[in-house]
């Protein structure tokens, strides 16, 4: 087999984690890097990269360990395959060329389709029947920021909501929007996915908190620190998911034939400790359809 190094593109840039692996067969190294927008020591990062890891020891490669992963980061370049994972919209990012047929060196694994988006308003409808406002903290920087809230607006006159959006990279702004906003009466909160929401999700959800808001979030991540409801994908099955591609590559594949690949498995995280605090009791039905429930 052809040597080639590898890089895992993982939703974003802020750590980069070192992989070196070979197959059972005792055949030369291959070096991974895996670079992910959560910081080296954010409690969810261990999780999603001990997932990617289980899944290439699953398809026969053995998890070994190199410093020279992050030189095959820095020296990447348009040949050197990439495998990334949770990009939201990588065709209107420019990173393939169509999601059946990506192109050049690039293919993976999306965050989830837009109209996803709308599922969190009618969630959040769900569980505060007696919203009539929402904020959406949302970056308007990026493409999936602007289709994102353009799919909660679409929905948002059918179930009676008026929405007021937030920059999401702006903690100060973030704050004094919020504390303007929660003044008034039949408040919910709306939190869209993006790195800059997810690094702030502590001061996000202590706001939703301090604020008395009832709030939906993009991921499980946000409801274990303290967040009222979730609805996205299983990030960790995403990670497994992209593993497979790794090994397919590593076999000889090439990533222009591989298409990028939409979720399977979406999930549904309730807070029950949280809802009690904010005096809310969740639907039965709710209930019912969730896949976790933590109290």
């Amino acid at each position: 087999m052809k040597r080639r190094e590898f890089i895992t593109l993982l939703g974003g840039a802020a750590a980069a984690w070192p992989l070196a692996a070979h197959a059972q067969q005792g055949e030369r190294v291959r070096r991974i890097g895996a670079l992910m927008y959560l910081a080296a020591d954010d409690p969810e990062s261990p999780a999603r990269m001990a997932a990617f890891a289980r899944g290439l020891q699953e398809l026969g490669w053995i998890e070994g360990s190199s410093g020279s992963a992050l030189a095959a980061l820095q020296n990447a370049t348009r040949t050197v395959p990439i495998v990334f994972v949770n990009v939201t919209d990588p065709v209107g990012a420019g990173y393939v060329a169509s999601l059946s047929r990506p192109g050049a060196n690039t293919t993976g694994f999306t965050l989830f389709e837009y109209g996803t988006s709308g599922k969190w308003l009618e969630l959040l409808k769900q569980i505060a029947p007696a919203m009539t406002r929402a904020a959406v903290i949302r970056d308007p920087s990026i493409t999936s920021g602007t289709a994102q809230f353009a799919a909660i607006q679409a929905v948002a006159p059918l179930i009676g909501v008026e929405l007021t959006p937030v920059d999401a990279r702006d903690a100060s702004g973030i704050e004094q929007t919020l504390a303007g906003f929660a003044r008034g009466s039949n408040c919910g909160l709306i939190v869209t996915a993006s790195p800059s929401a997810f690094r702030r999700r502590e001061l996000i959800i202590a706001l939703a908190a301090r604020h008395q808001l009832p709030a939906v979030y993009p991921g499980r991540a946000f409801v274990v620190s303290g967040g009222l409801i979730s609805y996205g994908t299983d990030e960790i099955e995403q990670q497994r998911r992209a593993a497979g591609y790794v090994d397919r590559i590593l076999r000889g594949e090439k990533p222009a034939d591989l298409p990028v690949q939409a979720p399977t498995k979406y999930e549904l995280i309730i807070n029950l400790k949280t809802a009690k605090a904010l005096g809310l009791e969740v639907p039965p039905s709710l209930l019912a359809r969730a896949d976790e429930v933590i109290e």
